[in-house]
Protein backbone atom coordinates (compact mmCIF):
# COMPACT_ATOMS: atom_id res chain seq x y z
CA UNK A 1 0.00 0.00 0.00
CA UNK A 2 0.75 3.63 -0.47
CA UNK A 3 3.14 5.49 2.56
CA UNK A 4 1.27 8.27 3.94
CA UNK A 5 0.56 11.36 2.23
CA UNK A 6 3.22 13.49 3.73
CA UNK A 7 6.22 10.87 2.53
CA UNK A 8 5.18 11.51 -1.41
CA UNK A 9 6.94 12.88 -3.97
CA UNK A 10 5.73 16.50 -4.96
CA UNK A 11 3.18 15.87 -7.82
CA UNK A 12 4.75 18.93 -9.86
CA UNK A 13 7.87 16.80 -9.81
CA UNK A 14 6.49 13.86 -11.61
CA UNK A 15 4.61 15.90 -13.72
CA UNK A 16 7.89 17.62 -14.49
CA UNK A 17 9.41 13.98 -15.39
CA UNK A 18 6.87 12.99 -17.18
CA UNK A 19 6.97 16.00 -19.77
CA UNK A 20 10.43 16.47 -19.96
CA UNK A 21 10.11 12.63 -20.77
CA UNK A 22 7.45 13.44 -24.17
CA UNK A 23 9.29 16.17 -25.24
CA UNK A 24 11.92 13.73 -27.24
CA UNK A 25 9.72 13.02 -29.80
CA UNK A 26 7.19 15.56 -29.96
CA UNK A 27 9.27 18.68 -30.45
CA UNK A 28 10.74 17.40 -33.50
CA UNK A 29 8.10 15.50 -34.89
CA UNK A 30 6.61 18.68 -37.31
CA UNK A 31 9.99 19.43 -38.17
CA UNK A 32 10.99 15.96 -39.50
CA UNK A 33 10.29 17.16 -43.42
CA UNK A 34 13.58 19.55 -42.84
CA UNK A 35 15.31 17.65 -41.15
CA UNK A 36 15.31 14.96 -43.73
CA UNK A 37 15.65 17.99 -46.91
CA UNK A 38 18.22 20.27 -44.57
CA UNK A 39 20.10 17.19 -43.92
CA UNK A 40 20.22 15.92 -47.47
CA UNK A 41 18.38 12.66 -46.65
CA UNK A 42 15.87 10.22 -47.83
CA UNK A 43 12.13 10.90 -47.61
CA UNK A 44 12.40 7.22 -46.77
CA UNK A 45 14.49 7.72 -43.55
CA UNK A 46 12.19 10.05 -42.37
CA UNK A 47 10.84 7.69 -39.63
CA UNK A 48 14.56 7.09 -38.34
CA UNK A 49 14.43 10.36 -37.04
CA UNK A 50 11.77 9.30 -34.30
CA UNK A 51 12.28 5.66 -34.03
CA UNK A 52 16.20 5.86 -33.00
CA UNK A 53 15.03 7.85 -30.08
CA UNK A 54 12.35 5.01 -28.91
CA UNK A 55 14.76 1.99 -30.05
CA UNK A 56 17.00 1.96 -26.88
CA UNK A 57 13.71 1.90 -24.62
CA UNK A 58 12.84 -1.74 -26.07
CA UNK A 59 15.69 -3.09 -24.15
CA UNK A 60 16.46 -0.85 -21.47
CA UNK A 61 13.40 0.04 -19.83
CA UNK A 62 12.94 -2.93 -18.34
CA UNK A 63 16.39 -2.68 -17.18
CA UNK A 64 15.98 0.38 -15.78
CA UNK A 65 12.80 -1.15 -14.15
CA UNK A 66 14.85 -3.66 -12.15
CA UNK A 67 17.09 -1.03 -11.71
CA UNK A 68 14.86 0.81 -9.97
CA UNK A 69 13.38 -1.73 -8.11
CA UNK A 70 16.71 -2.47 -6.79
CA UNK A 71 18.47 0.91 -6.03
CA UNK A 72 15.53 3.17 -5.86
CA UNK A 73 13.76 5.69 -8.03
CA UNK A 74 15.65 8.80 -7.38
CA UNK A 75 19.30 7.06 -8.18
CA UNK A 76 18.08 6.05 -11.86
CA UNK A 77 16.28 8.89 -12.79
CA UNK A 78 18.68 11.72 -12.26
CA UNK A 79 21.23 10.09 -14.60
CA UNK A 80 18.68 9.11 -16.61
CA UNK A 81 17.52 12.86 -16.91
CA UNK A 82 20.80 14.17 -17.68
CA UNK A 83 21.98 11.89 -20.63
CA UNK A 84 18.79 13.02 -22.17
CA UNK A 85 19.38 16.37 -21.99
CA UNK A 86 23.33 16.05 -22.90
CA UNK A 87 22.35 14.04 -25.82
CA UNK A 88 19.50 16.03 -26.88
CA UNK A 89 21.51 19.12 -26.86
CA UNK A 90 24.83 17.17 -29.36
CA UNK A 91 21.93 16.48 -31.57
CA UNK A 92 21.23 19.48 -32.09
CA UNK A 93 24.46 20.08 -33.52
CA UNK A 94 25.41 16.81 -35.92
CA UNK A 95 26.45 17.92 -38.77
CA UNK A 96 24.64 15.06 -41.18
CA UNK A 97 22.01 13.06 -40.94
CA UNK A 98 23.69 10.08 -39.35
CA UNK A 99 25.15 11.41 -36.79
CA UNK A 100 21.60 13.22 -36.00
CA UNK A 101 20.76 9.65 -35.63
CA UNK A 102 23.69 8.61 -33.42
CA UNK A 103 23.00 11.10 -31.05
CA UNK A 104 19.10 10.46 -30.82
CA UNK A 105 19.77 7.00 -30.18
CA UNK A 106 21.70 8.22 -27.24
CA UNK A 107 18.82 10.40 -26.12
CA UNK A 108 16.52 7.59 -26.34
CA UNK A 109 18.69 6.03 -23.78
CA UNK A 110 17.93 8.61 -21.05
CA UNK A 111 14.53 8.83 -22.24
CA UNK A 112 13.76 4.90 -21.50
CA UNK A 113 13.66 5.84 -17.71
CA UNK A 114 11.35 9.21 -18.09
CA UNK A 115 7.53 8.42 -18.54
CA UNK A 116 7.72 4.75 -17.12
CA UNK A 117 9.31 5.54 -13.71
CA UNK A 118 6.71 8.50 -13.65
CA UNK A 119 3.92 6.05 -13.33
CA UNK A 120 6.17 3.78 -10.92
CA UNK A 121 6.42 6.98 -8.44
CA UNK A 122 2.42 7.28 -8.89
CA UNK A 123 1.65 3.64 -8.42
CA UNK A 124 4.24 3.43 -5.40
CA UNK A 125 2.43 6.38 -3.61
CA UNK A 126 -1.51 6.37 -4.78
CA UNK A 127 -3.76 3.34 -5.45
CA UNK A 128 -7.68 2.64 -6.32
CA UNK A 129 -9.63 5.29 -7.67
CA UNK A 130 -7.40 8.20 -6.14
CA UNK A 131 -4.69 6.30 -8.42
CA UNK A 132 -6.71 6.53 -11.71
CA UNK A 133 -7.25 9.95 -11.01
CA UNK A 134 -3.55 10.98 -10.85
CA UNK A 135 -2.62 8.99 -13.47
CA UNK A 136 -5.28 10.70 -15.69
CA UNK A 137 -3.77 13.91 -14.16
CA UNK A 138 -0.48 12.95 -15.33
CA UNK A 139 -2.09 11.90 -18.67
CA UNK A 140 -3.30 15.01 -18.83
CA UNK A 141 0.05 16.95 -18.51
CA UNK A 142 1.66 14.36 -21.08
CA UNK A 143 -1.16 15.52 -23.34
CA UNK A 144 -1.35 19.27 -22.67
CA UNK A 145 2.88 19.16 -23.95
CA UNK A 146 1.71 16.99 -27.10
CA UNK A 147 -0.58 19.88 -27.40
CA UNK A 148 2.36 23.03 -26.90
CA UNK A 149 5.53 20.89 -28.08
CA UNK A 150 4.96 20.83 -31.58
CA UNK A 151 3.68 23.82 -32.00
CA UNK A 152 6.69 25.07 -30.15
CA UNK A 153 8.97 23.03 -31.54
CA UNK A 154 7.52 24.05 -35.34
CA UNK A 155 7.68 27.45 -34.52
CA UNK A 156 11.51 27.34 -33.39
CA UNK A 157 11.82 25.45 -36.68
CA UNK A 158 10.31 28.19 -38.68
CA UNK A 159 12.31 31.15 -36.41
CA UNK A 160 15.83 29.52 -36.55
CA UNK A 161 16.26 26.73 -38.56
CA UNK A 162 15.31 22.87 -38.47
CA UNK A 163 18.27 23.14 -35.40
CA UNK A 164 16.36 25.56 -33.14
CA UNK A 165 14.18 22.86 -31.25
CA UNK A 166 16.64 20.86 -30.15
CA UNK A 167 17.89 23.96 -27.99
CA UNK A 168 14.91 22.88 -25.26
CA UNK A 169 16.25 19.39 -24.77
CA UNK A 170 19.13 21.06 -21.80
CA UNK A 171 15.98 22.07 -19.90
CA UNK A 172 15.97 18.48 -18.90
CA UNK A 173 19.27 19.12 -16.53
CA UNK A 174 17.06 21.05 -14.56
CA UNK A 175 14.82 18.33 -13.98
CA UNK A 176 17.36 15.97 -13.10
CA UNK A 177 18.85 18.24 -10.32
CA UNK A 178 15.42 19.07 -8.62
CA UNK A 179 14.57 15.04 -8.55
CA UNK A 180 18.02 14.62 -6.44
CA UNK A 181 16.66 17.79 -4.48
CA UNK A 182 13.14 16.53 -3.94
CA UNK A 183 12.31 13.77 -4.44
CA UNK A 184 12.40 11.26 -1.57
CA UNK A 185 15.25 8.46 -1.10
CA UNK A 186 13.17 5.31 -1.65
CA UNK A 187 15.27 2.58 1.00
CA UNK A 188 17.69 -0.03 -1.16
CA UNK A 189 16.71 -3.19 -1.93
CA UNK A 190 18.85 -6.14 -0.42
CA UNK A 191 17.53 -8.40 -3.22
CA UNK A 192 19.82 -8.61 -6.19
CA UNK A 193 19.09 -7.62 -9.45
CA UNK A 194 18.67 -11.83 -11.31
CA UNK A 195 16.31 -12.78 -8.00
CA UNK A 196 13.89 -9.85 -8.48
CA UNK A 197 14.19 -10.41 -11.76
CA UNK A 198 12.81 -13.77 -10.98
CA UNK A 199 10.24 -12.81 -8.63
CA UNK A 200 8.74 -10.18 -10.87
CA UNK A 201 8.86 -12.90 -14.01
CA UNK A 202 5.55 -14.90 -12.93
CA UNK A 203 3.83 -11.42 -13.32
CA UNK A 204 5.06 -10.57 -16.82
CA UNK A 205 3.76 -14.26 -18.08
CA UNK A 206 0.79 -13.54 -17.20
CA UNK A 207 -1.67 -13.39 -20.17
CA UNK A 208 -3.67 -10.03 -18.73
CA UNK A 209 0.20 -8.46 -18.94
CA UNK A 210 0.76 -9.91 -22.16
CA UNK A 211 -1.98 -8.37 -23.63
CA UNK A 212 -1.59 -5.09 -21.79
CA UNK A 213 2.33 -5.47 -23.35
CA UNK A 214 0.30 -6.48 -26.79
CA UNK A 215 -1.96 -3.31 -26.40
CA UNK A 216 0.61 -0.62 -25.70
CA UNK A 217 2.66 -1.71 -28.77
CA UNK A 218 -0.24 -1.65 -31.25
CA UNK A 219 -1.33 1.93 -30.28
CA UNK A 220 2.24 3.10 -30.04
CA UNK A 221 2.85 1.83 -33.52
CA UNK A 222 -0.79 3.74 -34.75
CA UNK A 223 0.24 6.86 -32.64
CA UNK A 224 3.77 7.11 -33.57
CA UNK A 225 3.43 5.81 -37.42
CA UNK A 226 -0.06 7.70 -38.81
CA UNK A 227 -0.22 10.45 -36.26
CA UNK A 228 3.50 11.49 -35.78
CA UNK A 229 5.14 10.40 -38.99
CA UNK A 230 2.58 9.86 -42.03
CA UNK A 231 0.46 12.82 -41.05
CA UNK A 232 3.28 15.46 -40.79
CA UNK A 233 4.69 14.69 -44.47
CA UNK A 234 0.52 14.32 -45.68
CA UNK A 235 0.26 17.78 -45.12
CA UNK A 236 3.38 18.91 -46.31
CA UNK A 237 3.12 17.15 -49.59
CA UNK A 238 -1.17 17.75 -49.89
CA UNK A 239 -1.29 21.05 -48.58
CA UNK A 240 1.83 23.01 -48.81
CA UNK A 241 2.11 23.22 -44.85
CA UNK A 242 4.44 24.57 -43.00
CA UNK A 243 6.22 23.36 -39.76
CA UNK A 244 4.40 26.06 -38.06
CA UNK A 245 0.99 24.93 -39.43
CA UNK A 246 2.21 21.32 -38.98
CA UNK A 247 2.69 21.69 -35.44
CA UNK A 248 -0.50 23.46 -34.47
CA UNK A 249 -2.59 19.85 -36.44
CA UNK A 250 0.02 17.84 -34.49
CA UNK A 251 -0.90 19.36 -31.24
CA UNK A 252 -5.01 19.44 -31.51
CA UNK A 253 -5.71 15.82 -29.89
CA UNK A 254 -3.84 16.92 -26.89
CA UNK A 255 -6.86 19.35 -26.43
CA UNK A 256 -9.42 16.57 -26.63
CA UNK A 257 -7.21 14.04 -24.65
CA UNK A 258 -6.91 16.62 -21.72
CA UNK A 259 -10.60 16.96 -20.97
CA UNK A 260 -10.93 13.47 -20.90
CA UNK A 261 -8.11 12.34 -18.46
CA UNK A 262 -9.15 15.07 -16.14
CA UNK A 263 -12.00 13.35 -15.56
CA UNK A 264 -10.72 9.67 -16.04
CA UNK A 265 -11.46 8.62 -12.52
CA UNK A 266 -15.35 9.74 -12.68
CA UNK A 267 -15.33 7.72 -16.03
CA UNK A 268 -13.67 4.88 -14.78
CA UNK A 269 -15.63 4.50 -11.13
CA UNK A 270 -19.30 4.26 -13.48
CA UNK A 271 -17.74 2.41 -16.83
CA UNK A 272 -14.85 0.20 -15.38
CA UNK A 273 -11.38 -0.33 -17.32
CA UNK A 274 -13.19 -2.49 -19.89
CA UNK A 275 -16.06 0.41 -20.45
CA UNK A 276 -13.09 2.93 -20.84
CA UNK A 277 -11.39 0.54 -23.65
CA UNK A 278 -14.86 -0.08 -25.47
CA UNK A 279 -15.54 3.30 -25.83
CA UNK A 280 -12.45 4.02 -27.01
CA UNK A 281 -12.47 1.22 -29.76
CA UNK A 282 -15.52 3.19 -30.97
CA UNK A 283 -13.66 6.63 -31.01
CA UNK A 284 -10.50 5.48 -32.40
CA UNK A 285 -12.59 3.65 -35.20
CA UNK A 286 -14.36 6.80 -36.21
CA UNK A 287 -11.12 9.08 -35.85
CA UNK A 288 -9.06 6.99 -38.06
CA UNK A 289 -12.04 5.94 -40.47
CA UNK A 290 -12.31 10.23 -40.89
CA UNK A 291 -8.68 10.51 -41.35
CA UNK A 292 -8.56 7.86 -44.46
CA UNK A 293 -11.47 9.45 -45.92
CA UNK A 294 -11.22 12.99 -45.20
CA UNK A 295 -8.80 15.30 -48.14
CA UNK A 296 -10.09 18.51 -46.95
CA UNK A 297 -8.94 19.93 -43.46
CA UNK A 298 -12.63 20.35 -42.98
CA UNK A 299 -12.51 16.78 -42.24
CA UNK A 300 -9.21 16.33 -40.80
CA UNK A 301 -9.03 19.13 -37.83
CA UNK A 302 -11.95 17.28 -35.99
CA UNK A 303 -10.40 13.67 -36.95
CA UNK A 304 -7.47 14.61 -34.76
CA UNK A 305 -9.64 16.33 -32.20
CA UNK A 306 -11.53 12.67 -31.88
CA UNK A 307 -8.52 10.85 -31.85
CA UNK A 308 -7.09 12.64 -28.89
CA UNK A 309 -10.49 11.66 -27.46
CA UNK A 310 -9.40 8.40 -27.77
CA UNK A 311 -6.18 8.75 -26.40
CA UNK A 312 -7.12 10.37 -23.05
CA UNK A 313 -9.42 7.24 -22.76
CA UNK A 314 -6.75 4.77 -23.70
CA UNK A 315 -3.45 5.81 -22.52
CA UNK A 316 -3.85 6.33 -19.00
CA UNK A 317 -6.48 3.41 -18.37
CA UNK A 318 -3.38 1.04 -19.68
CA UNK A 319 -0.57 2.62 -17.55
CA UNK A 320 -3.23 2.19 -14.36
CA UNK A 321 -3.40 -0.83 -14.95
CA UNK A 322 0.23 -1.70 -15.39
CA UNK A 323 1.17 -0.04 -12.13
CA UNK A 324 -1.75 -2.18 -10.51
CA UNK A 325 0.04 -5.56 -12.02
CA UNK A 326 2.24 -6.45 -9.15
CA UNK A 327 3.03 -5.38 -5.82
CA UNK A 328 5.90 -2.47 -5.11
CA UNK A 329 8.59 -5.11 -5.10
CA UNK A 330 7.70 -5.58 -9.16
CA UNK A 331 6.20 -2.67 -10.00
CA UNK A 332 9.16 -0.84 -11.59
CA UNK A 333 9.80 -4.12 -13.59
CA UNK A 334 6.07 -4.54 -14.69
CA UNK A 335 5.78 -0.75 -15.78
CA UNK A 336 8.99 -0.61 -17.40
CA UNK A 337 8.16 -3.84 -19.65
CA UNK A 338 4.90 -1.98 -20.75
CA UNK A 339 6.94 0.95 -21.68
CA UNK A 340 9.45 -1.61 -23.10
CA UNK A 341 6.45 -3.03 -25.28
CA UNK A 342 5.46 0.92 -26.12
CA UNK A 343 9.19 1.45 -27.06
CA UNK A 344 8.69 -1.51 -29.87
CA UNK A 345 5.77 0.43 -31.08
CA UNK A 346 6.96 3.67 -31.06
CA UNK A 347 10.11 2.30 -33.19
CA UNK A 348 8.19 -0.01 -35.66
CA UNK A 349 5.31 1.99 -36.38
CA UNK A 350 7.39 5.52 -38.02
CA UNK A 351 9.90 3.24 -39.99
CA UNK A 352 6.86 0.99 -41.52
CA UNK A 353 4.56 3.99 -41.72
CA UNK A 354 6.94 6.14 -43.66
CA UNK A 355 7.78 2.93 -45.85
CA UNK A 356 4.17 2.20 -46.54
CA UNK A 357 3.15 6.13 -47.17
CA UNK A 358 6.23 6.22 -50.01
CA UNK A 359 4.72 2.86 -51.44
CA UNK A 360 0.47 3.05 -50.83
CA UNK A 361 0.11 7.00 -50.03
CA UNK A 362 -1.05 8.44 -46.69
CA UNK A 363 -5.49 7.22 -47.05
CA UNK A 364 -3.71 3.40 -47.28
CA UNK A 365 -1.85 4.27 -44.60
CA UNK A 366 -4.11 5.84 -41.96
CA UNK A 367 -6.24 3.22 -42.60
CA UNK A 368 -4.29 0.20 -42.06
CA UNK A 369 -3.29 1.77 -38.61
CA UNK A 370 -7.15 1.97 -38.13
CA UNK A 371 -7.98 -1.26 -38.80
CA UNK A 372 -4.95 -2.81 -36.43
CA UNK A 373 -5.84 -1.04 -33.51
CA UNK A 374 -9.01 -1.61 -33.55
CA UNK A 375 -9.10 -5.14 -34.28
CA UNK A 376 -6.81 -5.16 -30.77
CA UNK A 377 -9.12 -3.12 -28.91
CA UNK A 378 -11.46 -5.33 -29.85
CA UNK A 379 -9.81 -8.76 -29.02
CA UNK A 380 -6.66 -7.80 -27.02
CA UNK A 381 -7.55 -5.40 -24.68
CA UNK A 382 -10.20 -5.77 -22.49
CA UNK A 383 -7.92 -8.22 -21.09
CA UNK A 384 -5.11 -6.57 -20.50
CA UNK A 385 -7.47 -4.47 -18.18
CA UNK A 386 -9.08 -6.91 -16.36
CA UNK A 387 -6.30 -8.22 -14.06
CA UNK A 388 -7.25 -7.62 -10.33
CA UNK A 389 -4.92 -4.92 -9.14
CA UNK A 390 -1.75 -6.30 -6.93
CA UNK A 391 -1.66 -3.38 -4.90
CA UNK A 392 -5.42 -3.04 -3.36
CA UNK A 393 -5.81 -6.93 -3.12
CA UNK A 394 -3.27 -9.55 -2.60
CA UNK A 395 -2.75 -11.80 -5.10
CA UNK A 396 -0.31 -15.22 -6.25
CA UNK A 397 1.23 -14.69 -10.13
CA UNK A 398 0.28 -17.25 -12.26
CA UNK A 399 3.23 -19.37 -13.09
Amino acid sequence: MPDGEEARPPLLLIFAITATGITGNTLVAPVIPDLVDGLGASRSLAGLVLSAATLPGIALAPVIGLLADRFGRREVLAPCLALFGVAGALAGLAPNFWVLIVARFLQGAGSAGLVNLAVVLIGDNWDGTERATVMGRNSAVLTVGVAVLPPLGGGLAELGGFRAPFVIYPVSLITAWAVLRYLPRTPRSDVRIAERFRGALPYLREPGALALFATAAILFVTIFGVLLTVLPLYLQDTFGMGAGLRGVLLGLPAITATVVALNLGRITARRGRRGVVRASLVVYAVALAALTAGASLIVIVPALLVFGAGEGLLLPTLQDAAAGHAPTESRGTVVATFVSAARFGQTVGPIGASAMYDDVGARATFAAGGVLLTAALATIAPRAVSQPDASVEPRVPQR
